[in-house]
């Protein structure tokens, strides 16, 4: 009755029973322990009335099934006594084994929950709905992409499953779920923004409604603020009422008022707390918000700020805000130039002003601050017939001003909506996973940044038969709309409304670790980020480092992956290094400028354990982040040691490097940081070109466990800048803080990095105390 399953390295099963004509299966013998009923119902079977159910099957549960058969086979019940009379034994197991009829491995379509005609019918790829087990759920997320199937970031929260979009094919599917396993179902996504924005007055305010019930709202000391610089904010929207007190409106010029006239700046606040509102609609379960808002209209009503006093306008936004509350805040901005293109990455004065007021050496309040910009948006009517990311690529569409400068986290937009009406012709312009066809890319060399650093969802377009394409409502997000009641909601698109979503997450993730330094969040979120595997796929079989430009220019570090930056599991985990520098100095014996200082760090690795992993690969990311104070002098514009006050670098040293040879590597290279010797091969993914450009630095390798056992150095030391002048130096010498953020991941090895690591810092810290005593 049992097929002959080969179940090995496999988590189950799924098994397909079909009943006996007229019969029913015996439900409870179907999930007991080891064995998940995930559905029964109705099957066709020869005309004949009969149930189908699908089961997932541990190793055990098969072989519980297969003893249960061979009871049925070889073993009676005992004989029993009822009224009198002698009732004899009947086969074991016989109300399970005689009500089936067959037992076969499932396919896709058992777990299919749809209506069957809307099952794919052709082998290519396709978004699917799936259902998956909580408990499972993330080692599904995280491995799909090992067999062709890209899950979605958008997540739905049901008692007892987890609801993502995957796109795959049909074959890529099936054997993900064999795999991976923890599938419940699958369905056909149905519910997009457009179902939504389609609705009456009324019943948008219902929706509404039902929403803001489910909702919780949870500020507390440590909460941060998403301080939106852009077309003011409404309050009259229920939704975002709560979050936005009266006195946390703002204009940069008070003859503006503080409402919201155009509605940019309402539909940035809805994604600022929600994120896209249609999965939060399309479910039932709570919605927490966790943080509050801030509005400062930047933008006049009518017209625009003149050119030349962009900058200004963004510093008196700052002062106007900053000037009651000092509060942890997230800037966003979504407003950017094209007067300035091109520039080539090269600084404008609005991006150095951006530049100053991350640095804290402009505005009223000198502080350090955290500020988000989006990259920008293309002109769909420059769009052909051809491939879309070639006309992304093309120098007319750079990232606009002030996205290049160096301090804030630039972001740009990919898309996973894919899905239009089943009879319209139109198609999707990007496919799954890949850049949104608004977002501007960067076309300049390595001198200047990588930018967009990050990207986050930014909706797709629609091309019917003829060019141009067209924003279109199903593959936009949705969010709340600035003339309730009037409207609900409304539809948001392109890169600001991805920066919108990125100044949501980055602000929960300093809600999390409220002590952290601007600089040490923007490190964190952005070392966070990867390339998808459509992203990817544009690169050569075995790429070599020049091949990552490409992807650095569309998507930057790739998309934020904010449970990453979070963690330390037990084969996972972050260390954070927050110091401080003093880069450059005067040489006692020429009086000449000389680089000062480094900092040399002693990694208190887990020895032990990447000892036992021996030749198991394990990769190291690491994240270094500095502001710069920006020096725009037409000097200055082709150098990015004469733009920068100060240029940080780090170092590991290598399997076979004592700290001795370490540090002299080091200082030749600070010497003459574009010589030969400081070309690094040391398994470096990105390599120097990529990584030396900017105030934030990233690079990754992938080695052995018992090599990377041995490279526990990690230096920061100082190149060139404008600060490294000895008419400078001698008033005094200027300190400079930085964040050092190093991760290693097992990935999926079972191992306990984080307990012996937990259990160095403890022992340093307690050594500490006791010299302190």
């Amino acid at each position: 009755m049992l097929p002959d399953i080969e179940v090995a390295n496999l988590p189950g099963v799924y098994l397909e029973f079909t009943s006996r004509p007229n019969e029913r299966l015996k439900r409870d013998s179907l999930d007991a322990s080891d064995l998940k009923l995930l559905r029964i119902g109705s099957g066709a079977g020869d005309g004949a009335n009969q149930e189908q159910a699908t089961v997932f099957a541990t190793a055990k549960g098969i072989e519980k099934l297969r003893k249960k058969v061979d009871q049925f086979r070889t073993e009676d019940t005992p004989e029993r006594e009822k009224n009198g009379q002698l009732i004899p034994g009947r086969p074991k197991n016989a109300d399970l084994v005689q009500s089936v009829e067959a037992i076969t491995e499932a396919g896709l379509r058992a777990l299919w929950r749809s209506p069957a005609d809307n099952f794919p019918n052709d082998e290519q790829a396709t978004n699917w709905e799936v259902w998956l087990e909580p408990s499972t759920a993330e080692q599904f997320v995280q491995r799909a992409e090992e067999h062709g199937v890209s899950v979605g970031q958008q997540r739905l929260l049901f008692p007892e499953d987890v609801v993502v979009i995957a796109n795959g094919t049909r074959n890529s599917l099936a054997t993900a779920i064999r795999r991976i396993g923890g599938v419940r179902a699958l369905a056909a996504p149905t519910v997009t923004a457009d179902f939504f924005d389609a609705m009456d007055v009324d019943e948008q305010a219902q929706w509404v409604g039902e929403l803001l019930q489910r909702t919780n709202f949870h500020p507390n000391a440590d909460t941060g603020y998403v301080t939106l610089m852009d077309t003011g904010v409404s309050r009259a929207h229920p939704l975002v009422q709560p979050a936005l007190a009266a006195a946390d409106r703002y204009a940069a010029n008070f003859a503006w008022g503080v409402e919201d006239v155009r509605g940019h700046g309402t539909q940035m606040a809805g994604l600022a707390l929600y994120g896209d509102l249609t999965p939060n609609l399309n479910q039932n379960g709570p919605v927490a918000v966790s943080n509050r808002l801030e509005s400062v209209k930047l933008l006049p009503d009518a017209g625009a700020n003149p050119h030349h006093l962009l900058g200004a306008v963004t510093r008196d936004g700052v002062d106007v805000v900053e000037q009651t509350h000092p509060r942890r805040r997230t800037f966003t901005l979504a407003t950017t130039t094209g007067e300035d293109t091109p520039h080539d990455g090269a600084p404008t004065s609005w991006s150095s002003e951006i530049d100053q007021l991350s640095a804290g050496v402009s505005g009223q309040r000198r502080i350090k601050r955290l500020i988000l910009v989006s990259a920008g948006n293309t002109d769909n009517f420059s769009f052909g017939a051809g491939n879309y990311l070639s006309t992304c690529d093309h120098e007319d569409n750079e990232i606009e001003s002030p996205a290049q400068a160096w301090n804030a986290i630039a972001v740009g937009a990919y898309t996973e909506k894919t899905q239009l009406p089943a009879d319209e012709q139109a198609k999707p312009v990007a496919p799954f996973g890949d850049l949104s066809p608004a977002s501007r890319t960067a076309s300049w060399s390595s001198i200047w940044p990588l930018k967009p650093d990050v990207v986050l969802e930014g909706g797709n377009w629609a091309l019917s038969a003829a060019p141009p394409p067209m924003r279109h409502g199903w593959l936009s997000l949705l969010t709340t709309h600035h003339n309730y009641p009037t409207r609900s909601f409304a539809f948001s698109h392109d890169t600001s409304a991805a920066t919108a979503l990125a100044a949501k997450s980055i602000t929960e993730l300093w809600s999390d670790y409220p002590e952290l330094w601007p600089e040490t969040v923007r490190a964190l979120y952005v070392s966070s980020a990867r390339w998808n595997q459509q992203m990817k796929s544009h690169l050569p079989a075995a790429p070599q480092k020049g091949d990552f430009a490409s992807l650095f220019k569309r998507y930057g570090y790739g998309i934020p992956d904010l449970s990453r930056a979070r963690r330390s599991a037990s084969n996972a985990l972050t260390l954070i290094v927050e110091d401080a520098i003093t880069p450059y100095g005067l040489s006692e014996k020429t009086g000449g400028d000389v680089h000062n200082e480094m900092k040399l760090f002693t990694l208190p690795w887990p020895v032990e354990e990447l000892r036992k992993l021996g030749n198991t690969e394990i990769t190291l990311r690491v994240a270094l982040s500095s502001f710069v104070a920006p020096n725009p002098s037409e000097a200055s514009r082709g150098s990015k040691y004469r733009y920068a006050s100060h240029n940080l670098r780090f170092k590991l040293n290598r399997a076979d490097e004592n700290a001795d040879r370490f540090i002299a590597r080091i200082s030749k290279i600070a010497d003459n940081p574009e010589g030969p010797q400081s070309i690094e091969d040391d398994l470096w993914e990105f390599g120097s070109n990529r990584r030396d450009v900017g105030s934030l630095h990233i690079d990754q390798l992938t080695c052995r466990a018992s090599d990377l056992a041995r490279r526990n150095l990690i230096a920061v030391h100082p190149v060139t800048g404008w600060w490294k002048s000895k008419v400078l130096l001698k008033d005094s010498l200027p300190e400079v803080r930085f964040s050092l953020v190093v991760e290693i991941d097992a990935e999926h090895v079972e191992t306990e990095l984080y307990v012996e690591v937990q259990a160095a810092i403890d022992a340093a810290v307690a050594a500490r105390a006791a010299i302190a005593v």
